[in-house]
């Protein structure tokens, strides 16, 4: 079983809501991650998705990050292609001076879905053939070594030691390898290929002052219910956007399930709408947690990103407190630590100090 858990957050819009409810629905999900024990807590990068409201990861992650307390917040991640490295240093420096010790930088190589968003961004998909470059001149920002740019440092980020992450598939895992940088792959539908990249990873991996071993991350969606049949309708509205997309072009606000069952769908929706609801880990606490050690055996991952997104939000809390119970975060029924979260942090803080939640050997500062 992976016993190191954690959330990315990708503020899902909702069909009858407006975009600011997902972000402060982002907002108030931390804030019980962190009551129930979960590890991180991270956002995304997307821009012009009319089913995503996360555009602005750093911005989002400031806000996390003053409405919890103990979890670690970060990026999940910025694209780095969209961005200076430079900037992109700078704006991790503040977020890790106003939350020291809590700062995780995810970084990803995806640049705009379509040719108009790149083109607004000043960018093309050649810029994410770069991300090895520009990753090497970020970390060279925050250490000092930059020499590109004489005279210009990144203030106050210089000398500071923010984890960073790698968001991967195939190449993108090469260029975590031979960075020392930990991993973060998915998705678990794709087990054996997940199995692949991260086994290349370990061989090719080489000791850096950012990490002196492998560390993995696996991502997926995972959703744990009462009921086999009521963790399946968690995975509903996501995969009736995956296939509206698919059939439309454009990623839509998610919709209830009850709805999405009752809908009319072409031979050609009804099957993107099958396939995007197959293969991800769901169903009761027994269920999971089989599928979970089976994972664990596969992988030997180091940690669980759980990517879940649902329309009904009581659904996706019970989900995350249920498995929060089945992997040990929590040990009452309805998640709360009874009084006794206090232990809870400080079973994190020596994780974070001394185990493998933290790969860069850096302690996790003050308040932990």
């Amino acid at each position: 079983m992976i016993r190191t858990l954690s959330i990315l957050d990708r503020s899902r819009t909702r069909e009858g809501h407006p975009a600011a409810q997902a972000l402060r629905d982002t907002v108030e999900l931390a804030r019980t991650a962190e009551r129930l024990g979960y590890h991180r807590f991270l956002v995304s990068e997307h821009h012009s998705v009319p089913g995503v409201a996360g555009s602005a990861p750093t911005v989002l992650a400031a806000a996390v990050a003053g409405a919890t307390s103990r979890i670690r917040v970060g990026t999940g991640g910025v694209m780095l292609p969209n961005h200076q490295p430079l900037v992109v240093a700078e704006q991790f420096g503040v977020l890790e001076s106003l939350f020291p010790g809590r700062i995780d930088m995810g970084l990803g190589r995806s640049v705009g879905f379509t040719g108009g968003i790149r083109r607004a961004l000043g960018r093309d998909t050649a810029d994410a053939d770069r991300f090895e470059e520009q990753l090497a001149e970020l970390l060279g920002w925050l250490d000092g070594s930059q020499r590109a740019y004489p005279d210009v440092h990144a203030r106050p980020a210089e000398g500071m030691r923010i984890p960073a992450y790698v968001l991967a598939t195939g190449e993108g895992a090469g260029i975590a390898a031979r960075a020392g940088l930990p991993l973060v792959v998915g998705d678990l539908r794709t087990r054996a290929r997940v199995a692949e990249i991260i086994t290349a990873y370990r061989e090719g991996f080489r000791p850096s002052p950012w990490g002196t071993r492998p560390y993995v991350v696996v991502s997926g969606t995972v959703a744990v219910a009462a009921t086999t049949e009521a963790a399946r309708r968690i995975l509903v509205p996501e995969a009736w956007a995956v296939a509206y997309s698919r059939t439309r072009g454009s990623f839509p606000p998610l919709r209830p399930a009850e709805e999405v069952e009752a809908l009319p769908m072409s031979p050609k929706e009804r099957e993107l709408y099958e396939g995007a609801l197959a293969g991800h880990i769901h169903g009761t606490e027994e269920q999971v947690a089989a599928e979970l050690s089976a994972v664990a055996e596969l992988t030997g991952a180091d940690e669980l990103l759980v990517t879940t997104s649902t329309y009904d939000r009581t659904a996706l809390v019970d989900s995350f407190t249920r498995l929060a119970r089945l992997t040990g975060l929590t040990d009452t029924a309805d998640g709360h630590t009874d009084g006794h979260t206090d232990g809870h942090a400080d079973r994190r803080t020596d994780e974070r100090a001394n185990g493998p939640a933290d790969p860069v050997g850096q302690s996790a500062g003050p308040g932990h």
